[in-house]
């Protein structure tokens, strides 16, 4: 589905559900997909949900902007005349300031275990990786604090939803922030991630079920139907978005559903665009980037970027 008011329609109608997964051993990946709210059955989810939304209750934007953004200062401090933004920045950064907020034990290891969960946290991958993930994922849990395992499963949660989105949109939106060999753009940076998240989002797409019936998009969809929801797409609709292919910070950002919508939408969108905006402040007051070229990792709903180097002025 492509259209907005389609996309918009599907995700708050409960005729269309996520995929359902399989469970497995406590502590091991496939237990973490069935116990986190993401995966969760519309019986589950809300509860589950809840144990999220309470945890981020505690933990401010602003102080994960200030926490991400004194992060940043230090990697450059240490990086000498030039920076990988996603592999020094954009993944470790956000995963650090959350986890510890969080209340992790070693947020720095706690965030090099979530990169490899979250590298495999959607079904369907090879079994040598998903063993690999099996140990991240116990290593996580003795990192956790103290709780419940299904509280302790949906602080986990959080961390891997945010690690790869995190990281696509600090990518996406440097690439913009600092454009190949020009000047920065002069763009405030929450009107920047605005329009990042509407042209270039790091999640292009999420994925649904039909348990029903149900007729959308004017077609009729028979119950077990996969449908994806392409958010890229939605965010183009001429429909909704005058001049929609138009790259312009500061437009309203009224309809963007990058996030999701409805009971399903994401809880943390505040704290991502925090974390997002402590890096790249630091960004733009600092670096500046050559001609290189921008290129993504290969993956059907993900637009991640693989490098992007920068230079310390």
């Amino acid at each position: 589905m492509t259209r907005h008011a389609d996309v918009r329609a599907a995700l708050t109608d409960a005729a269309f559900q996520v995929p359902s997964v399989d469970s497995g051993p406590p502590g091991t990946l496939a237990w973490l997909r069935a116990t986190v709210s993401r995966f969760s059955p519309p019986a589950r989810h809300a509860e589950r949900r809840a144990v999220a939304a309470a945890a981020l209750a505690t933990v401010y934007p602003d102080e994960l902007r200030d926490d991400a953004a004194q992060l940043t200062g230090a990697v450059l401090d240490r990086a000498g005349d030039r920076v990988d933004v996603m592999r020094d920045l954009a993944r470790p950064v956000p995963l650090r300031a959350l986890a510890d907020r969080l209340g992790f034990a070693d947020p720095a290891a706690a965030g090099t275990a979530v990169a490899v969960v979250a590298a495999t946290y959607h079904p369907g991958v090879e079994p040598a990786l998903t063993t690999r993930a099996d140990r991240a994922v116990a290593a996580l849990l003795a990192l956790a604090p103290p709780g419940p395992p299904e509280v302790r499963a949906n602080l986990i949660g959080l961390l891997v939803q945010a690690c790869d989105a995190t990281a696509g949109l600090i990518g996406a939106a440097a690439h913009h922030l600092l454009p190949p060999g020009g000047a920065p753009t002069t763009a405030g940076t929450a009107d920047l991630l605005a329009e990042v998240l509407r042209l270039d989002p790091p999640v292009r797409a999420t994925r649904r079920v039909t348990v029903d019936g149900v007729r959308l998009g004017g077609r009729d969809l028979p119950k077990g139907s996969p449908v994806l929801l392409r958010f890229d797409a939605a965010n183009r609709d001429p429909q909704v978005f005058p001049e929609p292919g138009a790259f312009q910070p500061g437009r309203p950002g009224a309809g963007l559903l990058t996030f999701g919508t409805g009971e399903r939408g994401c809880p943390g969108d505040r704290h991502a665009l925090a974390l997002a905006t402590g890096v790249l402040d630091v960004l733009r007051e600092h670096c500046r980037r050559g001609p290189n070229p921008l290129r993504h990792q290969p993956h059907p709903t993900l637009r991640v970027p693989t490098s992007l180097e920068v230079s310390i002025r």
